[in-house]
């Protein structure tokens, strides 16, 4: 029997990677678009094949995409890498719109379609809420973030007029020692200055990687997961109390604040994504039948902690 086959953009990032290896282990037949393949292939070379992708350049990426029973989309530049100049922020909103219309339109080039399109996007399009909690019937924000995602969202939903089931993963914070938010925020713990960023007030809508990946995984082979979904765990917390169990897990107390001021002149208006409350709950993954292999934020940790 044939192996299905899944083209993926974005694989050389924390879930991407993950998401690949774990479409390899099911024996999927894997493809990965990169910017860099000579890189992509050191980071994944058990995947089948890789291809060169300019993901701004305005041309069909169908040839790569024939025969793809799915296609999942994680592109897009880190929102945390850089202090958010207006350049930056260009590059932030164009690396989710251009590339998804970019696919979308390769997609419509292809003779047979693929059954599914998986896209990422995040819980940031939502907005700064406070303490109401989100679910996805939720309204959505108006800041720079959630614009962002709104754009990447009505472009991946494009490919629905193909008669191509599409599903838009709203993805929390990504909690992995392999990177991310985590990795940064373990550092100031193990030189015992750990703490909250800003009051602590703020909802922190985390997920495993393990989880998001299964997630993913999720979309991708089951029929009835159509349109938005939370990838976020079912337990959210605030700020204050995330750090006071990252502290409990690691030995280390959690005492020390960043205030407000400190994080807007490190980071400028980048601080929003890291000030902004959201308390986001996966309601379609729950009624979908997704089962939260780490549904609370101590037996996540316990678990990246013991690895």
């Amino acid at each position: 029997m044939k192996s299905k086959k899944v083209v993926v953009t974005g694989g050389t990032g924390l879930i991407g990677k993950q998401l690949c290896k774990a479409l390899l282990n099911k024996g999927y037949y894997v493809v990965l678009l990169s910017r860099n393949p000579s890189s992509a292939k050191k980071i994944l070379p058990e995947v089948n094949e890789i291809h060169y992708w300019n993901d701004y350049e305005n041309k069909s990426y169908s040839e790569f995409l024939e025969g793809a029973f799915g296609v999942v989309h994680l592109g897009g530049a880190n929102i945390a890498a850089k202090k958010w100049t207006s350049k930056y922020k260009d590059e932030i909103y164009k690396s989710r719109e251009v590339t998804t219309r970019i696919l979308v339109n390769s997609i419509s080039l292809l003779k047979e379609k693929p059954e599914v399109f998986v896209s990422s996007s995040a819980v940031g399009i939502y907005g700064n809420r406070g303490e109401e909690v989100l679910t996805e019937e939720s309204s959505l924000g108006d800041d720079f973030l959630s614009e962002v995602c709104k754009v990447w969202e009505d472009e991946a939903s494009k490919v629905e007029k193909l008669n191509v089931r599409c599903v838009k993963v709203r993805t929390g914070i990504v909690l992995s020692k392999d990177g991310g938010a985590l990795k940064k925020m373990i550092m100031p713990f193990k030189w015992f200055i750990g703490g909250q960023l800003g009051d602590g007030k703020q909802g922190m809508s985390w997920i495993h990687i393990d989880d998001i990946v299964n997630l993913f995984l999720f979309a991708i082979e089951n029929k009835e997961v159509n349109g938005v979904i939370n990838g976020t765990a079912p337990n959210y917390v605030s700020m204050g109390v995330f750090a006071k169990i990252l502290g409990k897990i690691m030995h280390r107390p959690s005492i020390f604040k960043v205030p407000e001021f400190v994080l807007r002149l490190l980071l400028g208006e980048g601080a929003d994504a890291v000030l902004s409350s959201q308390f986001v709950h996966p309601n379609q993954a729950i009624k979908l039948g997704y089962n939260f292999q780490y549904p609370t934020l101590e037996t996540a940790l316990l678990s990246l902690f013991k690895k």
